[in-house]
């Protein structure tokens, strides 16, 4: 079971036409539903389940431009601006702070690998650096060990993503989209190739344009339309601790833990450095585009063989049809958390922080991030298909630069000047031979 996630009502009745549909209500579909809308376009935006129930509720938290790879830095920076905002453009407290994010290092090595990063992002490494001693001790209150050195950027932050999607669907809705939860879209028509309807399982929405911002569904949506895109699903197990006294402010990265504060005085807790991809008849698919990053990631990588892929290989069995049903049948996802893996993680935070030790667990959960074989977002217009926008594959960033991306889509399906150059994030780099090797930071 999900985190509690704040309420976002729904309208009874869905248009017979819209200027745009939106495909996804997590927070990339919902802030691109809320610019186009304060552009004046009619907008619809269907949610197979409920708005944000996914991994737009179910993430770390963490808004933040330290680590990002080089292409994503320029939107990095517009989507920092946004939340600096944030509170005004939707009329609530999202939690958005600048409390800072620490990489914790414990080699010499570490240090090097994250200098390396702050040459790479250049001018966008604004105030990120290096610290140790006295300064980084500072910045960990009781902790029980010093770490050699971590990198650091004051300016990063921490929002709550239980609070931010829904208050920015809100303000969309305020703003005259309509949101359809427990609509599951069945198909997109097309007409002589472009765009040309949206078919739910109430009915259709004749519309010129539509994007596709379903997460760890897109690939299967785009398949129905003939188009290839990989997408694999990570599994991120997550908990949550009651209030903590004295606790460490912000959000820290360590290989046995990551921490970030909540708003409610408690604290979201994950492991670092473990990823979990659960095999599905995708994972053969696109095993040719994720080999770079598997030989790369192994070490912290594993792969889990169970029901997914029976539910996968069933659904395959039952052509077109079953994918378009499954998105009914599902109308959550809801992953197992990984137990085992948080008692340790949480143990491992004990023995630096003590001030833990008697801090009980809450609530643990899981969620599934859409990762692309370059860990790059893909924020595109599609040339075969006139009227469509993709804006998926955020390869665990999409919490954070949410705002930033869903304000880019709206630009393209206006054609209005990009908030930045998009071609960073273009959907044909997967089939043109021009995507890059994948450059992470953490």
């Amino acid at each position: 079971m999900g985190p509690p996630t704040d309420s976002v009502g729904s309208s009874d009745t869905q248009p017979t036409s819209s200027d745009v549909v939106v495909i996804g209500g997590g927070i990339i579909g919902l802030s691109t539903a809320l610019f186009l809308a304060r552009e004046g376009l009619s907008v619809v935006v269907c949610e197979k389940g409920q708005f944000a129930g996914e991994q737009s509720s179910r993430n770390w938290g963490w808004v933040r431009r330290m680590g990002r790879d080089p292409r994503e830095l320029p939107l990095v920076v517009e989507a920092m601006r946004l939340w600096d905002q944030m509170e005004m453009l939707v009329g609530r407290d999202v939690g958005f702070r600048r409390t800072g994010i620490l990489y914790l290092c414990e080699t010499d090595a570490d240090v090097a690998h994250h200098r390396g990063w702050i040459a790479r992002a250049g001018a966008h490494a604004l105030d990120t650096r290096i610290i140790s001693g006295p300064e980084l001790a500072a910045l960990l209150p009781g902790a029980t060990r010093p770490f050699h050195a971590a990198l650091y950027t004051a300016s990063d932050g921490r929002a709550e993503p239980q609070k931010a999607a829904p208050a920015i669907a809100a303000a969309a809705a305020r703003d005259g989209a309509v949101l359809l939860a427990d609509c599951a879209v069945r198909g997109v028509e097309t007409s002589g190739g472009a765009i040309s309807g949206v078919v739910t399982e109430r009915g259709r929405i004749a519309t010129k344009r539509v994007v596709i911002a379903g997460g760890i569904w897109s690939s299967q949506l785009c398949r129905t339309l003939g188009l290839r895109l990989p997408q694999l699903g990570i599994r991120s197990s997550v908990l949550r601790t009651a209030p903590v006294d004295d606790g460490p402010e912000g959000a820290a990265w360590g290989p046995r833990f990551a921490y970030r504060k909540r708003l409610d005085g408690g604290y979201t807790i994950a492991v670092g450095s473990r990823s979990l991809h659960d095999v599905v008849p995708d994972s053969f698919r696109f095993l040719g585009d994720f080999v770079p990053i598997l030989k790369r990631e192994w070490r912290h990588m594993r792969l889990g063989f169970g029901a997914p892929l029976v539910a996968g290989l069933r659904q395959s069995l039952r052509g077109a049809e079953g994918a378009a049903m499954a998105f009914e049948q599902t109308r959550t996802l809801d992953p197992q958390p990984r137990q085992r893996q948080l008692a340790a993680a949480y143990a491992a935070l004990q023995d630096v922080f003590p001030v833990f030790k008697t801090v009980p667990v809450v609530q643990q959960w899981a969620g599934m991030i859409d990762a692309t074989p370059d860990a790059v977002p893909v924020i595109s217009t599609v040339p075969t298909h006139p009227g469509l926008v993709i804006a998926t594959g955020f390869s665990g960033h999409g919490f954070g630069i949410g705002p930033a991306a869903g304000r880019l889509a709206a630009d393209l399906v206006t054609g209005a000047t990009p908030i930045v150059d998009p071609r960073a994030f273009r959907y044909e780099r997967f089939i043109d031979g021009t995507r890059p090797q994948p450059t992470t930071g953490v």
